[in-house]
């Protein structure tokens, strides 16, 4: 399947992933803990929104970049799923 916006594929293993994100988070200084990370990814791994086992519904982002980031939040349009989270 290919993006809308452009001729690249959507989908994406979860090694392809993890290495995608492991190269952009080293340029990110404010990330959150690892029991935050991984109670942020239980959320999402639970999102009817979530696609391709990788992919926010809502932003197109992949969520292990997103959750792992402190400024993020979850971009659910009724409210961030993320706030009981601490």
């Amino acid at each position: 399947m290919a993006c809308k916006g452009c001729s690249a594929s959507v989908r994406h293993t979860k090694e392809e992933v993890e290495a995608l994100v492991s190269e952009q988070l080293a340029l990110e200084p404010d990330l959150v803990t690892e029991a935050i990370y991984q109670s942020r990814m239980q959320i999402c791994e639970q999102c009817p929104n979530l696609q391709y086992e990788t992919t926010c519904g809502y932003c197109g982002c992949f969520v292990a970049f997103r959750a792992k980031l402190a400024y993020k939040k979850c971009p659910d349009p009724t409210g961030s799923k993320w706030l009981a989270i601490t």
